[in-house]
């Protein structure tokens, strides 16, 4: 069920144009699987990670499960229409490693591939162009339970779920999306245990980093290698580091972070090996053998693109009481500046520098905005869903993209994070990103306001 209105008659902010993007711009929307599809154990579907770790007591907020989630499984049709009447081009979607490799590797679901196939074909007689996501943080756990991103088996395995869905999709779509946010699913789900598969400690995130980096780079030559007229690239999320006062010691604490969540996985995507600052060497803090450490120079390929996904600034100062990294940040809260309901801070004047920073990188051909959003409070008025708040956010984020394009960055698009309301990780359904509210009871999607704010101005 899907409830549109025909007319809100909400006004645009008169200063932003979409025509000032230029005709070849791609405005789109952003998917994930796990976050979306449901249908978790439907046609053959094995189970992932995030089944796994929603079932831990305590993990997710609300108790909530990823089984159903949005039920896109069995919705897609209608969703993507949504996508269209919002006026919108661009799909982004993920493919679940497990609905088409149930136990990994090794036996093809044909059912798996079949929805995918109705998916893309669906976005093709739309008009919209299918972005594919390769990874979106759903390992399928009977790999996990071998090791997932920490095991020496990784690059084995993900090449063959890589050759599969080339083999599969190829011929239909030609926009690749290697990893999304590889720091995102290394620090969360292997060193800090706040996502799936919940593992703690050095020694397992350092091995998931270096093979996350391997399966970036030959993950990118494999599509290149199968898929005629690829334009390949992998997404990063992006975060402006301040320390919190000019003592020597915050502003250390800063580089350190600022060198795992900004140059970690670029740095050696473009050739430069493994970033280091004085006294912060990674390769110095490795906890496996020596012998699974090298092939750096197979961490490096020449993507079509960099996707960048910037949801905050951060600010941090030294704390000696955390291992390693001795840092820790002061919340936007508690500083009192502009936050989103998940405690965000809210800043487009970052997001601006951090698309001119990753542009001055030498080897980044081209910047697409993969992923951009913010959770805030819906809010019922008569008869509508308003969340004048997220139209605000958008505004702001996009005259900050418009002025890094107007200075020369090569900005070639801007995604939507998200369509629909759906399953946020550890916030569960609390945390609501959507241009379409989703009654997760009911399933009746309802376009917010924010949703009719795009169609207007993509429309205009």
């Amino acid at each position: 069920m899907v409830k549109i209105e025909l007319c809100q008659n909400l006004p645009l902010q008169h200063l932003l144009n979409k025509e000032a993007f230029g005709p070849n711009f791609h405005w789109g929307v952003a998917i994930a699987a796990a976050q979306n599809e449901g249908a978790w154990n439907t046609d053959g579907r094995g189970p992932s990670i995030w089944d796994q770790f929603a079932r831990r007591q305590g993990k997710i907020k609300g108790s909530a499960k990823p089984f159903e989630s949005v039920d896109f499984y069995h919705r897609y049709k209608d969703d993507l229409l949504l996508v269209k009447a919002l006026g919108f081009s661009v799909f982004r979607f993920s493919v679940s490693w497990s609905r088409i490799l149930p136990e990994g590797i090794g036996r093809v679901n044909k059912d798996g591939i079949a929805f995918y196939n109705r998916v893309i074909d669906e976005c093709l007689h739309l008009g919209l162009i299918p972005y594919v996501t390769l990874y979106h943080w759903d390992l399928p756990q009977a790999l996990q339970q071998d090791g997932g991103w920490a095991s020496h088996q990784m690059l084995k395995w993900f090449t063959r779920f890589t050759q599969v869905c080339t083999d599969a999709f190829g011929d239909r779509v030609k926009h690749w999306i290697i990893l999304n946010e590889p720091m995102g699913f290394t620090s969360l789900g292997y060193m800090l245990g706040k996502h799936a598969p919940g593992k703690t400690g050095l020694q397992q995130f350092f091995p998931a980093v270096h093979n996350a980096l391997l399966c970036q780079a030959e993950g990118g030559r494999l599509v290149r290698a199968s898929v005629s007229g690829a334009k390949i690239g992998t997404s990063f999320s992006c975060s402006e580091v301040v320390p919190y006062t000019n003592r020597e010691e915050d502003v250390q604490a800063a580089k350190r972070i600022d060198l795992l969540l900004n140059r970690l996985f670029i740095e050696p995507l473009l050739g430069r090996g493994y970033p280091q600052e004085p006294g912060f060497t990674l390769m110095d803090k490795m906890h496996i053998h020596n012998k699974a450490w090298k092939y750096t120079e197979r961490m490096q390929f020449n993507m079509d693109f960099i996707g960048l996904q910037n949801y905050f600034a951060t600010t941090i100062r030294y704390n000696p009481i955390i291992p390693y990294i001795q840092a820790s940040e002061v919340k936007a809260a508690v500083r009192k500046v502009p936050h989103t309901a998940m405690g965000w801070e809210i800043n487009p004047d970052s997001f601006y520098r951090m698309l001119r920073r990753f542009w001055r990188y030498g080897g980044v051909k081209e910047i697409m905005v993969t992923e951009s959003g913010a959770a805030f409070p819906d809010q019922l008025q008569a008869g509508r869903i308003a969340d004048q708040d997220r139209i605000h956010y958008f505004q702001q984020y996009l005259h900050a993209l418009l002025r890094a394009k107007k200075d020369g960055v090569n900005i070639s698009g801007y995604l939507v994070w998200t369509l629909t309301d759906n399953f946020e990780w550890s916030e569960g359904y609390k945390a609501r990103f959507g241009l379409v509210h989703v009654d997760v009871k009911t399933q009746l999607r309802t376009i917010k306001d924010s949703g009719y704010w795009f169609r207007d101005f993509l429309q205009a």
